[in-house]
């Protein structure tokens, strides 16, 4: 490097110097050049002072369900079973006695329930005597919720509450003077600004990474305009806390994109406000009290609204009117544009339902509506959604032949009585889990299968014989009913595992 491309510094000296000594001349560079050294890195953050202040009041959370374990067995394998494996690997019959599952008399000993692990995440105290935020899908399920403090100290937590359409889950330990976070403003947050986070990725205690806000208002849930980092996040980060650089918390890490279950540039997070709003009602009543109108939407697209007259595509397709529904008994009709509710404007359909749910229900709305190249108004009383269920580890109630998932990578359930009332179905099988084929078509755990090609679902067992008979090499539709809505969905079954 020149002493004339160092700095401006080194050009006005070397001007007004008629005849600079060597000495002189040797040290210009490496004085011209420090400052510029220094400027570059005291302008890189630093998130030192941040964990410091932040990283006690981030917590481990680790989830455990009951097994019921039969003792001196070998899981999935009976009596006979193990006779055999016995009698070709060891040359000796099956010993008898406590440890091959039965005692001296011959009777099976009674089974015992086991607490095993079921996942890891992450999470924040928000108060001194214990309350903690995290999301709800780190905790739905769990027999057993632990929280482990950066001291070590191991509590086991109290659910609250956790609310499923945010994925936020409010859990208490007991105890006292903890240190907390402190709440920022996310309405305040800009696209390109530094954030950090902090939590357990596969379940390494308090791990720091950083980055940058990428967007928000990120419409990929029905009641949550996501904010969008490029900070490294990837499973046992549920729940953390996303943190601006003043050490405010400004989200919840909930989820990331990822076409290999690890890291891949592009992670979501909840508002704190959303959270924090969320969090006084669990705190409450355990539950989030939301309302509904009985509508099925979808977004406008330009086509439709050129179709029709709208100067712009706005607002909220309506699909379908529940019949009986506060909807319906407002004068709704399918093919009506939602502009505005309660004179909020409506620009997109996920708009809509995060409006509604913030209604509280009996409420009196006004709803702006495009029908027939005019707006008219009508007048809808807001009814309560119905609460999330809380699901519980069950392994007793689990059909063998569905304990794991099949050639389509879904596990599923019968659905009872209530449940066929409540979803006006006659028959279909719920989704407990999806992966594999199904996961990468976009079926989701609470969909309902109602048909597989021309065939009508009527129960879990008929389900799993079904898809066990299916051509892996051709692909098969599955009437899918999430909602107010079905579908058919492609779907080409995995080869069977050898």
């Amino acid at each position: 490097m020149s002493s004339a491309a160092s700095s401006p510094a080194s050009t006005a000296a070397a001007s007004s110097a008629v005849a600079p000594s060597s000495a002189a001349a040797a040290s210009a560079p490496a004085a011209a050049c420090a400052p510029v050294g220094a400027q570059r890195f005291s302008s890189l953050p630093d998130f030192t002072q941040l964990v410091a202040k932040v990283g006690p009041a981030v917590v481990n959370i680790r989830t455990t369900e009951k097994v019921r374990i039969q003792r001196g067995s070998i899981p999935g394998m009976n009596d006979d079973a193990m006779a055999e494996l016995f009698r070709r690997f060891f040359g000796i019959p099956l010993p008898q006695g406590p440890r091959s599952g039965k005692t001296p008399n011959n009777k099976q000993p009674a089974p015992q329930d086991e607490e095993q692990n079921s996942g890891v995440g992450s999470g924040f105290i928000i108060t001194p005597d214990g309350y903690i935020m995290t999301n709800a899908h780190v905790v739905d399920g769990a027999d057993s919720i632990y929280v482990t403090l950066t001291d070590k100290r191991e509590f086991k937590a109290r659910l609250i509450g956790l609310d499923k359409r945010t994925d936020v889950a409010l859990v208490k330990i007991n105890a006292s003077n903890l240190p907390v976070v402190a709440l920022g403003d996310s309405n305040k947050l800009k696209v390109g600004e530094w954030v950090v986070a902090i939590g357990s990725p596969f379940g390494l205690d308090n791990t720091v990474t950083a980055g940058i806000v990428s967007a928000k208002g990120r419409d990929t849930g029905d009641y949550l305009p996501f904010i969008q980092t490029d900070v490294a996040v990837n499973p046992g980060n549920s729940g953390g806390p996303l943190l601006n650089m003043r050490g405010e918390v400004i989200g919840i890490n909930s989820m990331i994109y990822s076409q290999t279950g690890g890291f891949m540039g592009i992670s979501f997070a909840i508002p704190i406000d959303e959270v924090m709003r969320v969090a006084d009602q669990l705190k409450k009543t355990g539950r989030v009290i939301r309302g509904r109108i009985g509508v099925a939407i979808s977004e406008v697209t330009q086509d439709v609204a050129e179709s029709l007259g709208l100067p712009k595509p706005q607002g909220a397709l309506v699909r379908t009117v529940e019949p009986g529904g506060p909807a319906d008994k407002a004068g709704l009709l399918g093919g009506d544009i939602i502009l505005k509710f309660n004179g909020q404007s409506v620009d997109h359909a996920t708009d809509l339902p995060r409006l509604v749910g913030e209604t509280k229900p009996g409420t009196r709305a006004t709803l702006s509506v495009w029908r027939k190249g005019a707006v008219r108004e009508l007048h809808v009383v807001v009814a309560e959604m119905a609460p999330d269920k809380t699901t519980k580890a069950d392994n007793s109630a689990t059909p063998p032949d569905q304990a794991a998932p099949n050639k389509l990578g879904l596990v599923v359930s019968d659905l009872t009585d209530a449940q066929r009332k409540d979803l006006k179905v006659r028959n279909g099988v719920m989704v407990e889990l999806a992966t594999g084929p199904a996961a990468g078509a976009g079926i989701q755990q609470g969909d309902i299968i109602l048909r597989i090609g021309d065939t009508d679902i009527v129960n879990a067992k008929q389900f799993a014989a079904l898809v066990q008979g299916l051509d892996s090499k051709k692909l098969v539709a599955v009437l899918v009913r999430r909602g107010d809505a079905t579908q058919f969905i492609p779907l080409r079954p995995s080869a069977a595992k050898k």
